[in-house]
């Protein structure tokens, strides 16, 4: 069994959704994107830690992979609130930034494990 604490994409991701649930808090109120976009943060941590108790490395890939179709349902999402003005260009810049970093380490961390096998 891996510990998904130790890794930093993990970690990151936890500090990516914390600021999403933060910045949908000034978004209109009863705008859907609020509950999208809050789930998709949420579910990119999630899938790497359930992802690491899997005892095949090719089950743990499979819910990485997961995890990145999370981050980049979240980053359209991130589009869309800065389109629609629900966040300025520093804070779009900012969680684009950490969100491709996440996306990048994942990839490479799935390409590694995948040469593994």
């Amino acid at each position: 069994m891996r510990n998904f604490r130790t890794y930093d994409f993990w970690k990151d991701s936890m500090i990516l959704a914390k600021v999403i649930y933060q910045i949908t808090n000034s978004f209109p109120k009863y705008d859907a994107i609020i509950n999208q976009m809050q789930r998709a943060a949420i579910s990119i941590p999630s899938n790497i830690a359930e992802g690491s108790s899997r005892s095949s490395l090719n089950d743990f890939a499979r819910y990485l992979e997961i995890s990145i179709g999370s981050s980049y349902e979240l980053e359209t999402q991130i589009e869309l609130s800065y389109m629609l003005k629900y966040i300025n260009e520093t804070e779009y810049n900012n969680l684009i930034i950490n969100i491709q970093s996440i996306e990048r380490r994942l990839h490479s961390f799935i390409k590694k494990i995948r040469s593994i096998n």
